[in-house]
């Protein structure tokens, strides 16, 4: 029997297929998706301590703005900030089991932390704009890829 040649289109197909690199940027994603789960849980807390320090020391704790439009009282503040932080740390530490439902609870209170932040951003400029920052890594992370696929 004859020795088959290869069609032109086999010839043409790259050595290595597609799925190396998919893989790689699957890892990529998942170490970012640990990343984010890790900031989740830090951040979470220190938002708590920081809604703790607003209700035990009051109005001392923040910056003095003019007519800032969304002024709240610093009890407000403090309640606020500290049922964000820890939403945000639970959700931080079931995103490590991989559960979608906990993924999609850590975008929500990745949005809600960058709202919050937003609107703390006249009186703790700095932190919330790092904050800011950091959520949207995590929100990026987190809707990327599945811990559960690898």
């Amino acid at each position: 029997m004859a020795k088959s040649r290869p069609t032109p289109a086999a010839r043409l197909a790259p050595p290595h297929p597609v799925r190396q690199t998919r893989a790689r940027r699957t890892v990529f994603a998942a170490g970012a998706s640990t990343f984010a789960a890790t900031v989740m849980l830090v951040a979470g807390l220190f938002q708590f301590v920081e809604g703790l320090v607003t209700l035990v020391n009051g109005p001392e704790f923040l910056v003095r703005t003019a007519s800032y439009v969304f002024a709240f009282n610093a009890t407000a503040w403090g309640w606020f900030h500290m049922v964000i932080g820890l939403g945000a740390a639970v959700a931080g530490a079931f995103i490590f089991t991989g559960n979608p439902v906990a993924r999609s609870v850590g975008i929500a209170f990745a949005v809600l932390s960058a709202l919050a932040n937003f609107l703390w951003l006249p009186s703790y400029p700095v932190w919330a704009i790092i904050v800011i920052a950091l959520d949207v890594i995590v929100i990026w992370a987190l809707s990327t890829v599945d811990l559960g696929e690898l």
